[in-house]
């Protein structure tokens, strides 16, 4: 049950980090112009020589922001309600922490699901079709590793804790029993 409990906290764990990075650096597409590379982010655009904050309420930054934000609130609060089940805190003893977390890391796999299709789909449409030398770059790479290890850390914490282990039964609250009549 720990070796579970402690991969899906791990896969959690650095996909917060890479959340974090994803979210708060300048890479997520290059592209160049005049000769030069210049490279944007989801909060500033970077020439050479000096980097700029983005003034312009464009939806789709707005939208990945969102999503980014929410992502990594969720994986956050999963990673708190995994260590205390893992350490076996007390309180909320009615309260399955391990699915608990496991749900939450499926949400943080959601929201960064969103903001990538966002932003991939709104680029490649704009940018496909004006811009010919321009690519995804690393900051933007790491947002998709970070959705397969929220997707990961989900399914360890939650899912195979409660359908491959034996002692790992629902709470009663939440059973339901079905009869039929007679």
């Amino acid at each position: 049950m720990y070796s579970f409990m402690g991969g899906g906290l791990f896969c959690a764990g650095v996909g917060n980090i890479l959340l974090i990075v994803s979210t708060a650096t300048d890479y997520w597409m290059q592209y160049r112009h005049s000769s030069n590379y210049m490279h944007q982010g989801l909060w500033r655009y970077c020439v050479p020589g000096k980097c700029m904050t983005h003034t312009d309420s464009i939806a789709y930054w707005d939208a990945t922001r969102a999503f980014m934000i929410l992502s990594l609130l969720a994986c956050f609060i999963g990673i708190v309600i995994g260590v205390m089940a893992f350490i076996h805190y007390s309180s909320f003893d009615g309260f399955d922490k391990t699915f608990a977390a496991g749900i939450l890391f499926f949400i943080s796999c959601f929201f960064v699901l969103l903001a990538m299709a966002v932003y991939t789909g709104v680029t490649v449409n704009y940018y496909g079709k004006r811009y010919g030398s321009w690519r995804f770059s690393w900051s933007y790479i790491m947002g998709w590793v970070a959705v397969v290890l929220t997707f990961f850390s989900g399914m360890d914490s939650s899912y195979l804790l409660h359908v491959c282990l034996p002692d790992a039964r629902m709470p009663e609250k939440l059973q339901l029993t079905l009869t039929c009549p007679t």
